[in-house]
């Protein structure tokens, strides 16, 4: 009996042991550098989490605590909440809330932000934290969602104020959508509900459109959004238009609709109207040109006088999807102050190379880009950049209290921390 306890006791010793090591293992593994996302001289990425789920949006609170807004509930959560208890470089305490899809989170004015794509919903921080089982609270519903362009991106500003994307559920307002030689509507009727930013009050719950204002209009689809603290306004990069020689083929070239229209960054301030679906900006015109739909020959600017224009211009069809203004100390003096763009990748540029599936970087000055970009963190799609076949596709942004960055996945759920070392 006694030989047999102690044959017990050992193969329970060993099993443990041998738990604890493959822990310490794949932790391991998990902590290494990730050597397939290409970056500047002197930064690195670790993995943080890996296959979390559908990683939209993130933010990240002053004590370094992770929140993740999932596109889809996972263990019957909406909301990841992930810590670095042990300072290790990886998510070892994993809890979640929230059993709702979405993509839009922020936190400030002392709650954590999170969206549906119908709702905006709010958390009370306790020390900086959403407690464990967190008090839900609906601030915003009803609003559109049809479907297409239904993400519902948010940004707090630091008077009391939540700003929402809500897309337009549309190509370019056409009598019938993303058809060939279907006129656009004039005036488009999308534009009273949606194809803007609205923005609601923080402290009053369950608003609706009546209660909120639309604070900019004419914006197709802005998945990334942010406030710029640094100069306290908010901003955006659109989701241009498709298909203009497909829709239109007797005005535009295969290489035109590879190219346009471009992804504008915006400025974007009350009262603003940026022209969508009426115009479109044209990068290599460096103007707003009417479109198609609405009488436009590519060439023509008739009703696009006016109308807001871009701060900067990207590449067409990249898809921007998350927005970051970067104020740390961790990374040289130069990206102090300026934009991350999280770029989800193109489907629509063949036969050339699909494009973004990365993180670029623009200087900022003053409120205002200063340079040209540059590619920040690349080779996130792997061996192929299609929307199915990559392997993963930057989505969201956040900084955390050390200066590091987070880049979210939402194609397999994996988070990166990327942080500068100058080795």
């Amino acid at each position: 009996m006694k030989n047999k306890i102690l044959y017990a006791t050992s193969v329970a010793i060993f099993l443990f042991a041998s738990c604890k090591t493959e822990k310490k293992e794949k932790q391991a593994e998990l902590t290494a550098i990730d050597s397939t996302i290409s970056l500047p001289q002197g930064f690195s990425a670790t993995i943080f989490a890996d296959t979390v789920g559908s990683a939209r949006h993130i933010t990240v609170s002053d004590n370094g605590v992770v929140y993740v807004k999932l596109g889809g509930v996972k263990g019957g959560h909406g909301i990841l909440r992930l810590e670095d208890k042990d300072k290790n470089g990886v998510a070892d305490n994993i809890s979640g809330f929230g059993s709702y899809n979405g993509t839009g989170i922020a936190m400030g004015n002392g709650y954590l932000y999170a969206t549906s794509d119908d709702n905006i919903y709010r958390y009370k921080l306790e020390n900086g934290e959403v407690p464990a089982n967190p008090s839900e609270e609906m601030i915003v519903e009803g609003l559109v969602n049809k479907g297409q362009h239904a993400a519902k991106s948010i940004a707090v500003d630091n008077a009391g104020n939540v700003y929402v994307n809500i897309g337009a559920p549309s190509n370019s307002c056409q009598v019938e959508d993303r058809t060939a030689g279907s006129p656009g509507i004039s005036p488009c009727p999308i534009l009273d509900s949606a194809g803007g930013i609205w923005q609601f009050k923080t402290d009053k719950l369950k608003q609706h459109y009546a209660d909120g204002l639309r604070y900019a209009t004419g914006i197709r689809n802005i998945v990334a959004l942010s406030w710029n603290k640094t100069v306290n306004e908010l901003y955006g990069v659109q989701h241009g238009r498709d298909d203009l020689d497909r829709l239109f083929p007797k005005l535009y070239t295969e290489q035109q609709r590879v190219d346009l229209p471009a992804e504008e960054m915006f400025q974007i301030t009350k009262g603003s109207d940026f022209g969508w679906p009426y115009c479109y900006y044209d990068n290599n015109q460096k103007k707003k040109v009417q479109s198609p739909e609405y009488g436009g020959d590519g060439k023509t600017t008739t009703g696009c006088e006016g109308k807001g224009q871009p701060v900067y211009a990207f590449p067409a069809h990249w898809a921007p999807n998350g927005l970051l203004f970067y104020t740390g100390n961790q990374f040289p003096e130069k990206y102090r102050n300026g934009a991350f763009v999280a770029f989800h990748g193109s489907w629509n540029r063949a036969p050339q190379e699909q494009g973004g599936y990365n993180v670029v970087f623009v200087p900022f000055k003053d409120g205002k880009p200063s340079g040209e970009y540059e590619v920040f963190a690349d080779k996130f799609a792997g061996k192929e950049k299609t929307p199915n076949g990559a392997a993963h596709r930057p989505c969201g942004l956040a900084q955390g209290p050390d200066g590091s960055i987070y880049v979210c996945d939402d194609q397999n759920g994996r988070i990166w921390k990327i942080t500068y070392t100058g080795k």
